[in-house]
């Protein structure tokens, strides 16, 4: 199944609740798919920055095959592997739509980092592409600028991921009724989690409470 996570602002969580949705999907069914459209998952995952192609080189190339993009995996951990995001900045217009074929085709659950999709350029545009293909879902905090940048810009998903904060006004219930979106999940704010980022362990450290909260997701 492909599940594409993004955002209408920067900063909502969408790199961090990808990679663990991928790293739990992986564990669960032996396989899973990580795709980074933001260039964000090689430090949230702890390894190097890939050297070689990766998606968007795969969308500019001549060689649109599932080999081809195959080819371009690089294995995080058993089971879960990353397709990077290459540095390609143009690709023809129908790319995109066989991108989504060969990754629906892929026989594992792929989860995209789509980041945010709301701004103007080539991977906002890819990302809006790739969520209309298989379960879109918005990952956003309980906040008001979000909230209307998301409401101005119509956005469509098959439902929303809270990433929570001590503090704010807005609660989960609030947050649906505005987006017209059932909360599929919702992810506390923890500062043990912001440590293991920055360790690059966050997906080698057992999360339960961060796990559990994404059982919708994954």
């Amino acid at each position: 199944m492909l599940h594409t996570l993004w955002s209408v602002k920067g900063g909502s969580g969408v790199t961090l609740v990808s990679a663990v949705a991928a790293a739990l999907l992986a564990r669960r069914s032996g396989r899973a798919v990580l795709v980074d459209l933001c260039g964000d998952q090689p430090a949230a995952l702890g390894i190097s920055e890939p050297s070689s192609p990766g998606v968007c080189d795969w969308l500019a190339s001549a060689d649109g095959s599932a080999d081809a993009l195959e080819r371009l995996l690089v294995q995080v951990e058993p089971g879960l592997w990353l397709l990077p995001r290459g540095r390609a900045q143009t690709w023809p217009e129908e790319r995109p739509a066989e991108l989504a074929q060969l990754l629906q085709a892929m026989g594992c659950d792929v989860v995209i980092d789509a980041g945010v999709v709301t701004e103007t350029g080539v991977i906002s545009e890819l990302g809006r592409n790739l969520s209309a293909a298989g379960r879109s879902l918005l990952v956003t905090r309980p906040c008001y600028l979000a909230l209307r940048r998301a409401t101005a810009a119509g956005v469509k998903a098959d439902g929303v991921v809270v990433v929570s904060e001590v503090g704010r006004a807005l609660s989960e219930a609030d947050v649906s009724a505005v987006l017209g979106l059932a909360v599929v999940a919702s992810v506390d704010v923890d500062p043990a989690i912001a440590r293991s980022v920055d360790a690059g362990l966050l997906i080698r450290r057992n999360h339960r409470a961060l796990e559990r909260s994404l059982r919708g997701v994954a």
